[in-house]
């Protein structure tokens, strides 16, 4: 970007900002985020040490618009942007439809827009976000975008194809007031993926239920006996078939269950892992074991595949913590990577508009 555009005049303010992924993908991009906002306190500390800016422990249905005002300078160019938590719209809640209390949402992230006017709005998301309630919620808040003479543009982002390491699918909306504004085309393509050997091929080996002396995340899960034989037996990329008879769940013998492959899989060395979930530090949950270690992957190896810094601190130093606690945060972050993406989408987009 020219070096004569106001750059610090881009403020930004991240709702549903967990331990700062899309925050520290802004940041990287130079932009100024003035304040984060979550319900969960146990992302304050990750999120201020790692970003230094402001975290807000504040449900979204009690900020007020006049909050919101008040941290903005009064001639910023205010960017508002935010991931609601996905599982309002997951399958499950699909079904029991927009009685979901969780549904509001984005209903309230949609009536802070319209009182903010923020010149761009940014929401990342599932990929499948706009059809699920029948897709009421997500047309009423697209609705009102475009009552409000927002620009808008959708994408769903593979996240290999901007050098993300894990097969990710996300749902990312850029709205402007200021123009038409669209996602930067992609970086990668099938033949330079970023690759499971990239990202974690040099770590320190582990043992299964051993953690690192020098990194206290780099840790795994202690496996039950059972387990421990599945994982020897488990090739990469294979599937249960591979294990004796003896090893095969009940689930797997019934066929609702014959097509479920990837639960206690190996990644494999030359391919992006699969997406990591909250829960993606357990065999059990996917094709999350170690492609030739004996175990399923590390808090820390989970946390480069989401494209954390190697030097991201999601502890206090010396501060014990749970192994769930740090792998749902993990799991529900933005990846800091695709916080760049978007990032550098609205700043180009930024840039367009001064030139013209």
């Amino acid at each position: 970007m020219s070096k004569s555009l106001p750059k610090h005049r881009y403020e930004v303010i991240d709702l549903f900002c967990g331990i700062g992924g899309l925050t520290r993908g802004f940041k990287n991009l130079g932009f100024n985020t003035i304040a984060g906002y979550d319900i969960d306190n146990t992302c304050r500390f990750a999120y201020e040490y790692n970003n230094d800016t402001p975290f807000i422990e504040k449900d979204i249905k009690e900020i007020q618009v006049e909050d919101l005002k008040r941290q903005y300078s009064k001639d910023a160019i205010k960017i508002l942007v935010g991931c609601a938590p996905c599982q309002p719209f997951s399958n499950y809640s699909h079904k029991t439809g927009s009685k979901n209390e969780k549904w509001q949402l984005l209903y309230q992230f949609g009536k802070l827009v319209e009182g903010l006017q923020p010149e761009i709005v940014s929401m990342e998301n599932v990929p499948g976000l706009p059809k699920f309630g029948k897709g009421k919620v997500y047309k009423d808040f697209r609705k009102l975008l475009i009552d409000n003479d927002y620009k808008v543009s959708e994408t769903v982002v593979n996240c290999p194809d901007y050098g993300i390491p894990q097969y990710r699918k996300r749902f990312v909306l850029l709205a402007s007031k200021l123009g038409t504004i669209n996602l930067i085309p992609k970086t990668r393509n099938a033949d330079n993926y970023e690759t499971v050997a990239d990202t974690i091929k040099d770590l320190e080996p582990l043992k299964h239920g051993e953690k690192s002396q020098r990194d206290p995340i780099h840790r795994a899960n202690r496996l039950s006996d059972k387990n421990f034989k599945r994982i020897k037996q488990s090739k990469p990329g294979g599937t249960w078939r591979d294990w004796d008879e003896d090893l095969v769940l009940e689930c797997h013998k019934k066929n609702s269950g014959k097509t479920y492959v990837s639960v206690y899989g190996r990644m494999e060395w030359d391919k992006p892992a699969p997406t990591m979930t909250t829960h993606c530090v357990g065999i059990g949950n996917g094709r999350f074991g170690h492609p030739e270690q004996d175990r399923a992957i590390s808090l820390r190896e989970a946390a480069l595949f989401q494209t954390f810094p190697f030097d991201y601190q999601f502890v206090k130093e010396g501060e014990t913590f749970t192994v769930k606690t740090i792998s749902t945060h993990i799991g529900n972050a933005v990846p800091p990577r695709l916080g760049e993406v978007i990032a550098e989408s609205i700043e180009v987009h930024l840039e367009q508009q001064q030139m013209n």
